[in-house]
């Protein structure tokens, strides 16, 4: 995928997930501001870009940040063309021991800050009038919720609602808007009880994630997501936009956006009574599941006995992978 000539802006691009991202895009061929508030690590991401980078050490969230980002963008390769919103933070805990300042620090970095970098950048890729490409990204939680992760979850299914609005608000402008939901091994995936001892196993042993893992459970390395961002950035991705598509592991998926289920219909229309009377035999029968599912290791074998087979590249059905099946909580 070629990206020479393009600009690219990740935030969060100092370490974990962000300088995989901005790493990919640079080995593409792109040009790459890197962000973090460690300058050290914006020091040390730039010289290990293979590509021209420039740092910039600033926490989004303020429009002067978002600013700065952009500004450094033109001053040193004379534009932008791509926004990658990477820049997050954690402050887990349950709803009853949250505090507003844990609530506050996390929308503020995630969901204002990827406001105030995507409006920045929106401006100059109009002015530029020849498209772009801001790339979200979410989460599994914010798609399915997540136990103690109340601000986190608020702010990742944000990101997913302002892909879509943006979407339709930049059509005209050829600006596409996509929300990426990545799942991989990172500082924040390992505080996720579901996935958090098959890390640590796999990091205490050297050996890599099992393959069930990788495969059903969309889990892999940091490296394994960085593709989908860097064909969203390229001219490949021409009318993509308004998705939400998750990456992790061996797995490449489409998320539904939400959407009526059920409808039901009462003249008159519907007092509490009328709901209490027919939600059993109606929407009561086929609730929607709720939370990240458990990670689900495959069933041994009995010796002789052999798994029945789906045919070659076939995708087993209710097999959706993290933040898509069944469960409740974490």
């Amino acid at each position: 995928m070629e990206l020479s000539g393009k600009v690219a802006i990740v935030t969060g691009s100092g370490r974990g997930l962000g300088l995989a991202y901005a790493k990919a895009l640079s080995a593409a061929g792109a040009s790459v501001v890197v962000n973090d508030v460690d300058r050290a690590a914006v020091d040390e991401a730039v010289a290990a870009l293979p590509g021209p980078a420039v740092g910039v050490t600033a926490a989004v969230g303020d429009s002067e940040s978002a600013d700065r980002l952009v500004a450094a963008a033109v001053e040193s390769f004379g534009r932008l063309d791509i926004l990658v919103t990477n820049a997050g933070i954690l402050r887990d805990r349950v709803l009853w021991k949250m505090t507003d300042d844990d609530f506050d620090e996390v929308i503020r970095v995630h969901l204002r800050g990827t406001f105030t970098c995507a409006r920045a950048a929106a401006v100059r890729m109009r002015e530029q009038g020849e498209g772009g490409r801001i790339i979200l990204i979410s989460s599994p939680a914010g798609q399915r919720g997540n136990f103690g992760q109340t601000n986190y979850a608020a702010a990742k299914a944000g990101i997913a609602a302002m892909a879509r609005t943006w979407a339709m608000e930049l059509a005209r402008n050829e600006i596409t808007v996509n929300a990426v939901v990545p799942v991989a091994t990172t500082a924040m995936t390992r505080t996720i009880p579901a996935f958090a001892p098959l890390i640590e196993e796999s990091e205490r042993t050297g050996e890599p994630l099992p393959a069930w893992v990788r495969r059903d459970e969309g889990l892999g390395s940091v490296d394994d997501v960085t593709g989908l961002v860097v064909f969203l950035a390229s001219g490949a991705s021409r009318g993509i936009t308004g998705q939400a598509i998750g990456v992790g592991g061996d797995r490449l998926a489409l998320w539904a956006h939400p959407r009526e289920k059920s409808v039901a219909f009462r003249d008159g229309g519907w007092s509490a009574a009328a709901i209490a009377a027919g939600w059993a035999s109606g929407f009561g029968s086929d609730l929607e599941t709720y939370g990240i599912p458990a990670p689900k290791p495959p069933v041994p074998q009995e010796q002789g006995a052999s798994a029945p087979s789906a045919g070659p590249g076939a995708q087993g059905q209710g097999s959706a992978g993290p933040g898509a099946g069944s469960g409740i909580g974490a």
